[in-house]
């Protein structure tokens, strides 16, 4: 799995973060963590219902930026928080596809350790690059 780290000096009313991965599922996995931590307490989400996610787009960073937007849809359309992702990417007929299992549980404020609400992912400061033998990416959110 990839990891991630909140970078304190990009966006000054927003959250910005910055991730790796091995790959681009670790990255994509990273990178879901990553929002769900600037939201809530992950350690505090129970994966008691799974949603699966598909997901195409003609760029690796068109992808990520539809997956984050897709979490923050299910956020607030499912009224849930997410803890764990299972992600798969690949390349078919020329797109990348992502083929994901998402869980988590409702939001319920007297067990969840709100943080931010996490509106939309933006393209402000936005990459997906390959580094070090793997995949880095920057990301800012918009809270």
């Amino acid at each position: 799995m990839g990891t991630y780290r909140f970078l304190d000096d990009v966006a000054i009313a927003d959250v910005a973060f910055e991730a790796w991965g091995k790959t681009e599922a670790d990255l994509f996995e990273a990178c879901a963590l990553a929002t769900f931590e600037a939201m809530v307490e992950l350690d505090q989400v129970r994966p008691s219902r799974e949603i699966n996610v598909q997901l195409e787009n003609e760029s690796l960073e068109g992808l990520l930026f539809g997956w984050l937007a897709e979490l923050v849809f299910l956020k607030d359309a499912e009224a849930m928080f997410l803890s764990h992702f299972q992600v798969e990417v690949s390349l078919r007929d020329g797109n990348y596809v992502l083929n994901a299992i998402v869980a988590g549980e409702p939001i319920d404020p007297e067990r969840h350790s709100m943080r931010s609400d996490v509106k939309a992912p933006t393209l402000h400061l936005f990459e997906v690059q390959p580094a070090d033998g793997g995949w880095r990416a920057q990301v800012v959110l918009d809270v």
